[in-house]
């Protein structure tokens, strides 16, 4: 029936307006914005880094905005990107989930099963297609941010979270979507200690061992040794996944942007 298929057609643009972010005039954040990048950019300096965007302008514009880093790749495919992986070492992936040609969280996936150490930062600009955010963070994926939310300090905390070893994840993408993580509700097998709560905090923000045992006054060994009962306790796989499921049972803080 016509008058049924013009209804299903009014509803689902209804919809899709509902999701698009509201008009923003971003004037006022400027000064932070560029703050921001030159802190980035500060960051970024002695990283191998590998950009893979969809957007040619995008990708232009994130190119022109990194004149410090030496060692900057940047391609529009999937494929092109693991090429380049293939080539030689990268200590980031920083990527759009939709690219010219293949997918964001296609290519987390396939990069993280061939390099587990490739740090991976995956920008969000579709949050309603919630498979490809499931799938990028099962496959591991570090860093999930919304391009809505780009210019407010979420790159620049993510970037200082996953190239430290931690994880980040957008506190809008959090809401919609870390109640659904898989794991992210195990029981836990048994409580985890106050000082285990301070360890996974700062894990969960990149600090390494020996700088959390610089914070809390404790040895490596002993921080290598909470770090093993919290895995164990939260049956987690590893350290992203411990904060991952730390911060869907509210024992860690999500980092705050800027």
């Amino acid at each position: 029936m016509p008058g049924v298929g013009c209804q299903v057609l009014r509803i689902w643009a209804q919809c899709q307006r509902s999701r698009s972010p509201p008009a923003l005039n971003f004037t006022p954040r400027i000064e932070a914005a560029r703050s921001n990048t030159e802190q980035c950019i500060a960051l970024l300096g002695n990283l191998r880094l590998l950009i893979c965007m969809g957007s040619r302008l995008s990708l232009s514009m994130a190119v022109s905005t990194c004149p410090g880093v030496q060692q900057l790749q940047a391609v529009t495919t999937e494929r092109e990107a693991l090429a380049l992986l293939e080539q030689g070492p990268v200590d980031v992936l920083h990527c759009t989930d939709v690219l010219e040609q293949g997918r964001g969280d296609s290519l987390v996936q396939e990069a993280k099963r061939r390099w587990p150490q490739l740090r991976t930062l995956l920008i969000i600009t579709r949050p309603h297609r919630i498979g490809a955010i499931r799938r990028a963070s099962r496959a591991g994926c570090d860093g999930l941010c919304l391009e809505q939310n780009l210019g407010l300090g979420t790159v620049l905390t993510a970037l200082m979270a996953v190239q430290g070893g931690g994880v980040y994840v957008d506190r809008t993408i959090a809401e919609r979507y870390l109640n659904n993580y898989p794991g992210a509700h195990t029981t836990p097998l048994a409580e985890l200690s106050e000082r285990e709560c301070d360890v996974l905090q700062l894990a969960a923000r990149g600090i390494p061992n020996a700088e959390i045992g610089q914070q809390l006054y404790l040895s490596p060994e002993t921080v290598k040794s909470h770090m093993r009962q919290i895995l164990r306790k939260l049956q987690a796989r590893d350290r992203t996944h411990a904060a991952v499921i730390g911060m869907a049972l509210g024992l860690v803080e999500m980092p705050e942007p800027g």
